[in-house]
């Protein structure tokens, strides 16, 4: 399998390490999210407002992930429903 997953880096990105266990993430708000969850209790007051924003940016990407999910599984429910009616 040659996907990416968030601890993959590219050439073109500097990789962020973990300092507590070198991790490297390819984004700073995946590092930002993995220290407040796995390092949470040595982390500084900015790294935790860091782990904050980066958790809130998250919670907003999934919230917009489901609505775009219940908005296509709306449309294909009722495109099948017009399918059905007019093939009768």
């Amino acid at each position: 399998m040659s996907g990416t997953t968030p601890t993959d880096t590219t050439d073109d990105d500097p990789p962020h390490d973990c300092p507590s266990c070198d991790r490297r993430f390819h984004r700073e708000s995946y590092l930002a999210l993995h220290r407040g969850q796995a390092h949470g209790d040595e982390l500084t007051d900015a790294e935790r407002a860091a782990y904050e924003a980066a958790r809130e940016e998250e919670e907003e990407e999934l919230r917009m992930f489901r609505l775009q999910a219940l908005a296509a599984l709306v449309f294909i429910y009722f495109g099948f429903l017009l399918v059905y009616a007019f093939s009768l």
